[in-house]
């Protein structure tokens, strides 16, 4: 079965999701908060630590909305097939480490990129009862093998880091163990856990989560340019150009231009694995 083009501009069925302080400790972790200094990053890792007060990362807003959002079928291909394309995010309030959320997607658009296609998805996670939204984020996933229906061509937006050395640079490790940790956030696809699965996908063995890596990076953004304040996040974007490993060292260079930064992920090999990042967040408070 093709394409359903007939879903671009449809929205699926509202649900409902919950979460609890657990779960955002939980993320927290998964994306490698306290691993180097289990005493640094409290934030958001504890919710009882003197003088500090929890915080919710304001990526895990894409996760509930990957999780519990109900989009139309894109068409009928196995899941082997689809790979994480692109990633942003715009934060309207500050997600709490605890609530409940209306979480709705709708099809923006459906693109012919040849060898596949790209499929975008809107999703909104709204207070339910004041339908005032904390987040919206935009999701792209390409679907190997389902080009060549002579759809519409993406507008690639310009982006190019400055000519100069990166004004922060910092790296996290990633656990061996980091999928199986990350996947308790909601993400069970077998593509990151059953060796079996992700042969049939074309690696030797699970690879990172797509957004484990996104949420790694969101992570020392945060750090690095918000002074560990995830309510000073505006928005958040990337590319994601290459699978990461289990075991590798993550290296994320950010370019600083007052309330708004370019960067990229590298991994151990030098590849950039997460690529045109933009990040934008509010001045200092």
């Amino acid at each position: 079965m093709p394409m359903n083009l007939d879903v671009v501009g449809v929205t699926g069925d509202t649900t409902t999701v919950s979460w609890t302080h657990k779960d955002a400790i939980l993320y927290a972790l998964g994306v490698g908060a306290g691993q180097d200094d289990p005493l640094t990053e409290l934030q958001y890792t504890t919710e009882n630590s003197q003088g500090v007060e929890q915080q919710m990362l304001p990526a895990y807003g894409v996760v509930l909305g990957m999780t519990y959002g109900k989009r139309p079928p894109l068409g009928d291909y196995p899941l082997s097939r689809v790979l994480h394309g692109e990633q942003s995010f715009v934060t309207h309030r500050p997600l709490p480490v605890e609530g409940t959320a209306t979480v709705s997607s709708v099809v923006t658009g459906i693109y012919d990129k040849g060898k596949g296609a790209l499929a975008v998805f809107d999703t909104v996670l709204a207070d339910p009862a004041s339908g005032s939204p904390w987040l919206t984020s935009t999701t792209s996933l390409f679907i190997r093998g389902e080009g060549g229906f002579g759809g519409p061509a993406q507008q690639v937006p310009h982006w190019s880091v400055p000519h100069r050395e990166a004004d922060h640079e910092l790296t996290s490790t990633v656990r061996p163990d980091q999928t199986l940790l990350y996947r308790l956030s909601g993400d069970r696809n077998p593509l990151h856990s059953d060796p079996k699965f992700a042969q049939k996908a074309g690696f030797d063995r699970p690879i990172l989560h797509g957004m484990c890596t996104y949420g790694v990076t969101g992570r020392l953004l945060v750090n690095a340019l918000c002074d560990g304040d995830p309510t000073r996040v505006r928005s958040m974007s990337g590319r994601f150009s290459k699978p990461v490993m289990p075991g590798e060292t993550l290296r994320v260079q950010i370019w600083d231009a007052g309330d708004r930064a370019l960067f990229r992920t590298i991994s151990s090999d030098g590849s950039v694995v997460l690529d045109r990042g933009t990040f934008e967040f509010s001045g200092e408070l």
